[in-house]
């Protein structure tokens, strides 16, 4: 759960995911581009994919590849200890 918050921790990680979950299955040149246009973030190519590493060693983020482009998922499976630990306790009490 460890690498899940300090994955979460970081602003422009929560944007790449928030552009995931609105479209998902992008690349990093789709990611960069609307990370600029839509959010106003201009982060080099490198720093977006130092980003993406992150929360893929966290398992925020999957990968496929599809010749020579890499397609990015969100996946929000390691969020839910998070979920079931201090959310859906509260509706039980």
């Amino acid at each position: 759960m460890g690498d899940v918050f300090k994955a979460l921790a970081d602003p422009t990680r929560r944007t790449i995911l928030d552009e995931l979950t609105s479209r998902d299955g992008q690349t990093l040149f789709e990611l960069c581009a609307r990370l600029v246009s839509i959010h106003g973030l201009s982060s080099s190519r490198q720093a977006v994919s130092q980003h993406l590493d992150v929360l893929e060693s966290a398992g925020l983020v999957e990968t496929r590849r599809e010749g020579r482009y890499k397609f990015h998922y969100i996946n929000t499976e390691p969020l839910e200890p998070i979920v079931e630990r201090w959310l859906r306790k509260r509706g039980q009490t």
